[in-house]
């Protein structure tokens, strides 16, 4: 089966064929750092963070740009609340997303472009609009000719008399008409601004991601993603703009995801109802948060709460369980991974990770690929129920899940933990206590450990600790 992925444009799931065999670009619209990052904002980084997992796994390389948008009305806003600039405040919430990027599991972009530092790139773009008759400079603003453009309206699938709802600027008798949408936005007294044809300004929210996608990917990218909440005005704006310009599809398969829900209402400033990402990853840890995302599919609405974010717990410890647990006899096992995987293991595990591929090659159905990984739970506990077990079967169940959980992300990576190296030596340090009865000593130790998430377990092979 080949990958099939749901086209926003055509409403329809498509086989994906990149441009290029072996290689996808992939643009992903990023955050407007002037705050941090909430729970809504967390779902198109995971969903796409998997669907770039699942991509290299299948072989291709993958560049991956996000965008920063670091000025914008907020930002000025935000630095007038700071008593500082935009350049710091921009500084303070990078860094911090990038804190809840590792916090999440989530791997770094190839690319994260920032709109101060691509500002030729996109005065240039306008200009070129403008030549073609696009866009119109008007007061020092520069708007674009949403009439001009005959297909503007075909990703939201709106004609542009329902359009006006989306519009984010009120309306303005300088437009020509109030369909169209800034491009440059003339600087008001005291604000940050760049020096262009039309006179110091900035850039309008759309154009920024037109440019730099443009000059990153090329003029057609393979994958356009982000949250449902984009589609309309933002995608379909920088539809309009790059198309206009290059005469070419701005993206061969647009991906959206759904909406979060907090008590079965959208979540939403306005209504205070919002989760910051520092403050759950501050009671759950990542592969909890990326269950809770990936349970649900990315194009449906997803419903946040505490009970569900408990009961992702619960499952993820079940993974790890088996996954710490088929680890430790592996390491048991004296001659390590010799000899021939059994024919019911190796048969079993083949169904398990067919059926988890099948899934993921339908449009990225990751709750169905997380039931194929509890499949595997279930034959991993089954074969620890067997003393008779060899080495191989518990060295081909390692690498199956790894398989599986290279896309996911539910475990963690060693290095993302305390190294188990120092764990074994802390272990060995609270025998030695024991055997010389330093009972204080060995319960500092088992405290210490607790406090690293580690749990101390008595086994009939000995000693062994899994992560809690």
């Amino acid at each position: 089966m080949a990958l099939q992925i749901y086209n926003t444009m055509t409403r329809s799931k498509e086989q994906f064929v990149p441009q290029e065999s072996g290689k996808v670009k992939m643009y992903v619209c990023g955050p407007t750092v002037y705050g941090y990052m909430h729970i809504g904002n967390a779902r198109p980084i995971i969903v796409f963070d998997m669907v770039r997992n699942y991509l290299e796994q299948l072989g291709n390389e993958v560049r991956y740009v996000t965008n920063f948008t670091d000025v914008d009305d907020k930002l000025i806003r935000k630095a007038e609340e700071m008593n500082t600039s935009v350049a710091e405040v921009a500084e303070i919430f990078i860094n911090a997303y990038r804190e809840d990027l590792e916090g999440l599991g989530v791997k770094p972009a190839t690319l994260n472009p920032r709109v101060t530092e691509s500002m030729e790139l996109i005065i240039e773009f306008i200009k070129e609009l403008e030549e073609k008759g696009y866009a119109y400079e008007s007061g020092g603003d520069v708007y674009y000719r949403t009439s001009k453009f005959e297909d503007y309206g075909k990703l939201s699938r709106q004609n542009l008399d329902e359009l006006q709802f989306g519009i984010r600027v009120e309306v303005d008798s300088r437009k020509e008409k109030p369909e169209d949408f800034v491009l440059w936005k003339a600087a008001k007294p005291g604000e940050v601004y760049w020096q262009s044809p039309w006179g110091n300004g900035r850039p309008g929210w759309h154009i920024e991601c037109s440019a730099m996608a443009r000059e990153f990917l090329g003029d057609t990218i393979d994958i356009h993603g982000g949250g449902q909440d984009l589609q309309f005005p933002h995608h379909e704006c920088e539809c309009a703009q790059t198309e206009a310009l290059t005469g070419k599809p701005l993206s061969n398969y647009w991906m959206h995801n759904g909406f979060i829900n907090i008590g079965d209402e959208k979540m939403s400033k306005s209504l205070g109802n919002g989760w910051l990402v520092k403050d759950i990853r501050g009671q759950f840890k990542a592969g909890t948060i990326r269950y809770f995302m990936l349970s649900t599919h990315y194009r449906n609405p997803l419903n946040f709460s505490v009970d569900s974010m408990t009961s992702a717990e619960k499952s993820v410890e079940r993974i790890s369980l088996a996954e710490s647990n088929v680890k430790h006899r592996l390491e048991l096992a004296a001659e390590g991974a010799q000899g021939e995987v059994s024919s019911e293991i190796n048969d079993k595990l083949s169904a398990i990770v067919a059926n988890f591929h099948a899934r993921m090659q339908d449009d990225f159905n990751t709750p169905d690929a997380i039931t194929a990984m509890f499949d595997w739970v279930s034959l991993a506990n089954h074969t620890l129920a067997n003393n008779e077990a060899a080495p191989a079967d518990f060295a081909a169940l390692l690498q199956a899940f790894g398989e599986m959980n290279a896309v996911l992300r539910l475990t963690p990576e060693l290095e993302e933990e305390i190294a188990g190296e120092e764990v074994e030596r802390l272990i060995a340090e609270r025998v030695e206590a024991r055997k010389n009865k330093n009972w204080s000593r060995s319960d500092e130790i088992r405290d210490e450990l607790g406090r690293l998430g580690i749990l101390l377990e008595d086994t009939p092979q000995g000693m062994r600790w899994r992560r809690k």
